[in-house]
């Protein structure tokens, strides 16, 4: 007998991935066509660090690895970048989780608590996507990405973008 998949945690991150110049990318989920939008991910155990949660969501949904310091590069295929370059933002967002997602969360669980990242990688970096969760990316820039995102935080995320380019 195979036991069941453990409910999701609602605590979650959201990583805005982006260049130097202001672009964004984002990606298209495999079971919602048309919905766009940044990394995102739930803790994989109530004490998984809310950064090792955003790094190891970068890499699975686009290939693209948040290395320690002292890494080479090697064979990484140029898509590595430093763990410097992952900045949390200290923003976070409480939001109703949406209806078709529910039934991952333990029966009663209505609300998720996303914590937000930035992401600074070149934009020729090669992405390669989960073909089970995403079908497509995007560069954008990022008034446009906003634009373009299913989720509401997602979008006032993006906005957020030129402030801490500036800091």
């Amino acid at each position: 007998m195979t036991q069941a998949k453990p409910y999701k945690i609602p605590e979650s991150v959201l990583v805005v991935i982006h260049s130097a110049d202001r672009h964004v990318l984002l990606i298209e989920r495999t079971d919602q066509p048309g919905f766009w939008q940044s990394v995102t991910g739930s803790k994989d155990h109530p004490d998984e660090e809310l950064s090792e949660t955003a790094r190891r969501e970068v890499q699975e949904e686009t290939g693209i690895i948040v290395a320690d310091a002292g890494v080479e590069s090697g064979d990484d295929g140029g898509n590595c970048v430093p763990r410097a370059h992952l900045r949390d933002w200290q923003l976070s967002n409480i939001y109703d989780i949406y209806p078709v997602w529910r039934h991952r969360y333990a029966p009663g669980v209505t609300r998720n608590t996303e914590h937000v990242f930035g992401l600074l990688v070149p934009r020729d970096i090669p992405v390669t996507l989960a073909p089970r969760e995403h079908t497509r990316y995007a560069w954008l820039p990022y008034r446009e990405a906003a634009d373009r995102c299913f989720s509401s935080s997602n979008a006032e995320a993006i906005l957020q973008l030129p402030s801490y380019l500036a800091g």
